[in-house]
């Protein structure tokens, strides 16, 4: 007999950076794992120093990290641990990234511009990474920007099916906020079976979250609104399509999007807004200064752990997808 045979079992790993411990946690719990206990702090010139506390020599390891804000040092501690992991001797490194930062620098639209989206996942590869799990990326291209393995979510069913208990069906009607989001909102249409409409805005290029409305396609009047996107940033898109609904006779307006990330001018938007209720998943922590009663969070916690099991357990991510769609 030549070599040397194993009897040890494979073994699941759960890591978590500082940007978002309570998802993470809730993840954990649904795995039924602990969190590994981790060391990290900043030294005083803002270099970040982690150490695992436990060895993670041939496991398979679980890192999550949401990039919410500030999003720069979140990545980078993101990839010190995914180099500390594999200088330990991991087995297998996945990303768990429920929040893609950079997402919106998907492609160059205009000369010396960069895709900053792409940069990201080189770096998540560079440092070690075997495999990413998301959650609505902005754009389904990204997936392709990462040389290997990438878990696309949704949070559709979970925001849908929430919408769809508390509305009255029959008076529905799906929203997009322009014509990115079409192909998403006609999946909600599919889910809920509910009409289309799409509002028409165009964005100043030179001017950060200028967006001017235009028009509303589709009929809207008597109807209670729901308004779908990936993120809310600012608000100010999302505000000011709500406005052309009601301008064009909606009954009411309800907001679902995936992120909240809830920048500067926000929360003043949001609570000003006529629309009633604001949803998102907790892909990414409310920001504190954001206190807006009419904000509904809901998890998505059971997902990502169901699709790490499946990861670990070698099966199939895409029969996931298949009853998400």
């Amino acid at each position: 007999m030549t070599g040397i045979k194993t009897t040890g079992l494979r073994k699941l790993m759960f890591f978590s950076g500082r940007a978002h411990p309570t998802l993470a946690e809730e993840v954990a719990g649904h795995l039924g794992v602990g969190v590994v206990p981790t060391k990290a702090f900043d030294f005083a010139n803002g270099e970040i120093y982690v150490r695992f506390q436990e060895s993670a020599r041939g496991a398979d390891c679980f890192l999550m990290q949401s990039h919410t804000a500030p999003i720069n040092k979140w990545i980078m501690e993101q990839l010190i641990m995914v180099d500390a992991l594999k200088r330990a001797s991991a087995r297998s490194i996945t990303v768990i990234v429920p929040f893609y930062g950079y997402a919106r620098q998907d492609k160059k639209h205009r000369g010396r511009e960069p895709i900053s989206a792409r940069l990201v996942a080189d770096l998540l590869a560079t440092a070690g990474a075997d495999r990413i799990l998301t959650v609505d990326l902005h754009t389904d291209q990204i997936q392709g920007f990462f040389d290997g393995p990438v878990d696309h979510l949704f949070a559709l069913p979970v925001l849908a099916d929430y919408v769809g208990g508390k509305v009255d069906r029959s008076k529905l009607t799906v929203v997009s906020p322009d014509a990115g989001r079409v192909r998403v909102a006609d999946r909600w249409c599919d889910r809920l079976g509910a009409p289309l409409a799409i509002v028409h805005k165009r964005r100043d290029p030179d001017v950060a979250n200028q967006v001017t409305v235009h028009e509303v396609v589709g009929d809207v009047r008597g109807r209670v609104c729901v308004l779908v996107d990936d993120m809310v940033d600012t608000g100010g898109t999302i505000c000011a399509a709500a406005d052309a609904l009601f301008a064009n006779g909606a009954e009411d307006v309800i907001v679902a999007a995936t992120h909240g990330v809830l920048s500067g001018p926000a929360a003043d938007r949001l609570k000003n807004s006529q629309v009633s209720e604001f949803i998102f998943t907790d892909t990414l922590p409310t920001p504190s200064e954001v206190d807006v009663d009419k904000i509904t969070v809901l998890s998505m916690a059971p997902t990502i752990a169901r699709a790490a099991r499946e990861v670990f357990e070698d099966g199939s991510v895409t029969s996931l997808f298949d009853e998400q769609a």
